[in-house]
């Protein structure tokens, strides 16, 4: 699969709107009740970036790096305003944000990773875009030095340390992510007329396994 390591611009990522998606196989019984089952383990995030276009100069922008990926023939990094980093919010990063891995005394690599809970429910879902110089990792509540301690692989999200944590040591990580897309369409409408009456276009966007 193509795919440029590159951000589409965030200042016309900002004010977009979407979100995770699932797949859900629902059958009604003739007794009324339900099975359902997924064939997917992980989301699908779409989004409409058309909705943070503000003036024509975003719109050149836009089909420059739409010509650029080639439409949807190449994925790129897309910041998802809502859920970009390992912390909450309101919060900064810190190393010890996530619980990626418990120490075997042996494994050095590691995937990162982003927990979702809800009561006793937990979704735990792997980040293979980390932002570069926005990484922090822990090992047994202690921070880890990148380039020293730790490498980080920005098109994968693994997590290589130079020594393998003790059996039973919690690795942790903070970070900055982005989402891997593509555009969901082979071509984009612009209209200069509407768009200053504030009509902006549509330009679809969907996330992709990497």
């Amino acid at each position: 699969m193509g795919f440029h390591e590159i951000r589409f611009p965030a200042n016309l990522s900002f004010g977009s709107v979407g979100g995770p998606e699932r797949r859900t196989d629902i059958v009604t019984l003739a007794n009324g009740f339900e099975e359902r089952n997924t064939p997917w383990e992980h989301a699908r995030r779409r989004y409409d970036a058309g909705v943070g276009l503000r003036s024509l100069d975003d719109i050149e922008a836009l089909i420059a790096f739409f010509e650029a990926r080639r439409g949807p023939l190449y994925g790129f990094r897309w910041k998802d305003w809502s859920d970009y980093k390992s912390s909450s919010p309101s919060k900064d990063v810190t190393f010890a944000d996530q619980v990626i891995a418990v120490g075997d005394g042996e494994t050095t690599v590691f995937q990162l990773t982003k927990e979702y809970r809800s009561g006793a429910a937990v979704y735990v879902r792997p980040i293979s875009k980390p932002v570069s110089a926005s990484v922090q990792v822990g090992v047994d509540g202690s921070p880890v030095q990148e380039s020293l301690g730790f490498e980080v692989d920005l098109a994968t999200g693994l997590i290589t340390l130079a020594e393998a944590p003790d059996v039973g040591a919690r690795v942790t990580a903070g970070f900055e992510f982005d989402v891997p897309v593509r555009f969901d369409t082979e071509g984009i409408q612009t209209s200069v007329a509407s768009y200053q009456a504030g009509d902006a276009p549509q330009v679809p966007v969907i996330e992709v396994r990497v």
